[in-house]
């Protein structure tokens, strides 16, 4: 019964009791009595049947979750879970009611870091011989739905017409130039036929049509299911290339694919993208790129020292004429700060004060190396210097510039929210570039054969100007950045590294100081004893351990029991993990260069050097994690 039918059965009430009274059958009382009674009748009848309706409606409600083809699961902001339908049971294959965190029964689903749940890493996993399409809705600030979608015949439809899919991709001579000049002239024409020789060979194996347009670069047209065959063989040319016997200096390659798109115009954007990125993480790789994921093959050895500086003098022209035109310069590293973040953001700073602009160092709320700088070296030379985050809304940002350092991920910055209100940024890092990258940025300076953020510092500062010369307290944090992230100069050092420290130590750097700032305290020795305790060999050559307990300064504890652990005799490759106080672990990874370590925390969503990388994983306990990290070792090595 709808409002109109109520309507109409009173008015029709109406007129039947006035008729009633007209004819002396009822009196005007019996007329109000009688009409309040049928009245109060319908309205209740009304009431009952829209309750009635809601329970209906809240039954079909839940019917209709309960039988979707589409397994739902709602977590909290722990990822516990809260509620879940019969089709989820059905695809994790549970029966009567369980509970837990998400990540128990789904391992392989990953959320993107500081997202609260928002956003996922995996949009496609595998469960039971099943592929399923994972989507996230937040249902308020509480609260999010997970869908799991059965793509499988989907899937399998889409591979088998993607076999004879075009892919366009880009072959690059890495060092080119450098092997040149190794060779004597009458054995270079040798080299050319070799490398010709392998790159056609490799090609013509695929039934691949190439054509070389450049000295040292190949265009190449195949099908998605020739490319398959080259990832299936891991990309063996990688290897054969660096076998070529013709100098000091071994011929490395890098390769670039763009696959699956209808257009050969994006085919061909995907593949120079590809190729900028394997070249960005140091060449001597394959990288292959779809409009929605990237494959990363090889990367087997360290990248080649430039000898030649002319990049790093355009370079450091290009960030003085934007420190020049910006009202103030604000810096940023990455979260949880080392003093190769922080000294690399000493040493700009310094310069840009001598330049005349104001300088801001944005550091993390809870800053160790900040702390020990303060301790050491005193407040004084560095007030109105450091902010935290939450004094950014009291600068002005229209004019400003963003100079970030020592990292190119958007997730790892300490305040994101930066790359989006300041409308100039410029980008120095020294890791191999990873597929989240900082794209608005006005100026990019990533160069991984470097030991450290801290060199390209030092060396971009040398350009600003003859006469600008930087404080002797921001030399030694750029010392102290560079001793840190080449392990007392052992890891990642070349030329151009002692040449950055030599500069560093003849204006004023103090090595004494350096020492006092690396310096333990007595429980963080306790806890890397602890570390060192809970430590196991694997394959005879791999170190694993970690600390038991979440703490402060778990990332610096992770990263300091990972050195130790590569000390021991024997050991190529170690890995430490620590819980985090907010939930979650780091791993970091260390490597002496036969292991790169960089590919396998890459696989877990971190990154870093063939030598050094690290991880966080959120939703996750240092069990889980544990588990985890086994099972791709056990895989890869």
């Amino acid at each position: 019964m709808n409002s109109f039918k109520v309507l109409l059965s009173l008015i029709i009430l109406f007129f039947l009791l006035v008729t009633l009274q007209v004819n002396d059958i009822l009196s005007w009382e019996g007329v109000l009595i009688w009409g309040l009674i049928i009245t109060a009748g319908i309205y209740s009848y009304y009431l009952f049947l829209i309750e009635k309706g809601r329970k209906d409606k809240g039954n079909l409600e839940k019917i209709i979750l309960e039988k979707m083809p589409v397994g739902i699961v709602a977590i909290d902001l722990n990822s516990d879970i809260s509620w879940y339908n019969n089709k989820f049971k059905e695809i994790i294959g549970r029966k009567g009611f369980f509970a837990g965190r998400l990540n128990q029964y789904l391992p392989n689903l990953q959320f993107k870091k500081n997202t609260r749940f928002q956003e996922i890493v995996t949009q496609q996993i595998a469960l039971k011989d099943k592929i399923y399409q994972v989507n996230v809705l937040p249902l308020n600030d509480a609260l999010r739905l997970i869908f799991l979608r059965d793509i499988t015949e989907h899937t399998i439809y889409i591979q088998k017409n993607q076999v004879t899919k075009p892919v366009i991709g880009i072959i690059q001579i890495d060092n080119y130039t450098e092997v040149l000049e190794g060779v004597e002239e009458e054995t270079k024409p040798l080299l050319y036929a070799e490398i010709d020789k392998l790159i056609s060979d490799w090609a013509m194996e695929r039934d691949a049509f190439i054509r070389k347009f450049a000295d040292n670069k190949y265009l190449l047209f195949l099908t998605e299911e020739s490319l398959k065959q080259g990832e299936e063989n891991k990309f063996e040319v990688l290897d054969k290339m660096r076998t070529l016997d013709f100098g000091k200096i071994p011929v490395t390659i890098s390769m670039g694919f763009g696959i699956q798109d209808e257009s050969l115009i994006e085919l061909g954007r995907l593949a120079h993208l590809s190729l900028e990125l394997a070249l960005g993480r140091g060449g001597d790789q394959v990288v292959v790129k779809s409009p929605e994921k990237v494959w990363f093959y090889g990367g087997k050895t360290q990248a080649l020292e430039k000898r030649t500086k002319v990049k790093a003098r355009v370079i450091a022209h290009s960030l003085r004429d934007m420190i020049l035109d910006a009202t103030n310069v604000i810096i940023m590293g990455h979260e949880c700060s080392d003093f190769d973040s922080l000294g690399s953001s000493l040493g700009l700073a310094s310069a840009i004060k001598q330049l005349g602009k104001i300088p801001y160092i944005l550091i993390d709320q809870r800053n160790e190396p900040f702390d020990k700088l303060i301790e050491v070296c005193g407040k004084d030379k560095f007030a109105g210097t450091f902010i935290r985050p939450a004094d950014i809304r009291r600068i002005e940002t229209d004019g400003s510039l963003l100079i970030v350092v020592d990292t190119h991920k958007p997730s790892m910055v300490i305040e994101p929210s930066l790359l989006k209100t300041v409308q100039r940024i410029a980008v120095i890092d020294h890791h191999r570039r990873s597929e989240e990258f900082i794209n608005n940025a006005n100026l990019v300076y990533v160069e991984t054969y470097a030991s450290s953020a801290s060199e390209l510092v030092t060396e971009l500062i040398q350009y600003f100007g003859d006469q600008l010369e930087i404080d002797s307290w921001a030399a030694t944090a750029l010392l102290a950045g560079i001793t840190v992230d080449t392990k007392y100069f052992v890891f990642q050092t070349g030329v151009r590294t002692f040449e950055a420290a030599s500069y560093l130590r003849r204006i004023g750097a103090d090595p004494v100081l350096v020492q006092k700032l690396l310096r333990d305290d007595f429980d963080k020795v306790t806890k890397k004893a602890i570390i060192v305790e809970n430590s196991q060999i694997i394959k005879g050559h791999i170190a694993l351990g970690y600390y038991p307990e979440p703490v402060d300064d778990a990332q610096v504890l992770a990263a300091q029991g990972a050195d130790s652990l590569l000390n021991i005799n024997g050991i190529t490759a170690s890995f430490v993990l620590c819980p985090l106080l907010d939930g979650g672990v780091t791993i970091s990874a260390r490597s002496t260069g036969e292991t790169n370590v960089q590919a396998l925390m890459e696989k877990l969503g971190g990154g870093g050097h063939l030598t050094v990388a690290a991880v966080q994983l959120k939703g996750t306990d240092i069990y889980s994690a544990l588990e985890t990290l086994l099972k791709l070792i056990d895989e890869n090595y």
